[in-house]
């Protein structure tokens, strides 16, 4: 290393980033808008999206990721209330089976990330009763947590 970087290296003005190695991700979302957000934010890394409860089984038995991204609301009228009685098409669906599953995506980073903070907690609950490290942050706030876990 030269002198001359070292000195910026002291005084705090050298650009000391380093590119990190992609990752694998996982997102469960109803959303065709979400879905381009979450590849712009992830351009350069590998992505697979799952729109239902079966398609994201498949790819969570099949594959590993580093970062698991949970919906609970997967249908329209799961926007409008908890109040139904199909959870098993649910981001919660996907919770239940992870936590009977739980030599699956051991190693996952999982956030839920719905606006809905009934059905997160419950996931989030879940999710941590197997053993797992799962945090819930809301959609709008999920920019930030994402460029503070894996930065580019």
């Amino acid at each position: 290393m030269s002198i001359f970087n070292t000195l910026l290296i002291k005084l705090g003005l050298a650009d000391l980033k380093a590119e990190r190695n992609p990752i694998t991700v996982f997102l469960l979302d109803d959303d065709q808008r979400r879905h381009q957000w979450f590849i712009k934010r992830f351009e350069g890394d590998d992505i697979d999206i799952a729109e239902t409860v079966d398609d994201a089984k498949e790819f969570l038995s099949q594959y590993a990721y580093d970062a698991i991204f949970l919906d609970h609301d997967l249908l329209p009228h799961h926007y409008k209330s908890n109040d139904h009685d199909d959870f098993a098409s649910t981001g919660y669906a996907i919770a239940e089976w992870l936590y009977e599953n739980k030599n699956l995506q051991r190693a996952a980073t999982v956030i839920v990330h719905t606006r809905n903070a009934d059905g997160a907690v419950r996931m989030v609950e879940k999710l941590r009763e197997s053993g797992r490290l799962v945090e819930y942050v809301p959609f709008p706030m999920l920019d930030l947590k994402i460029k503070n876990y894996w930065k580019r």
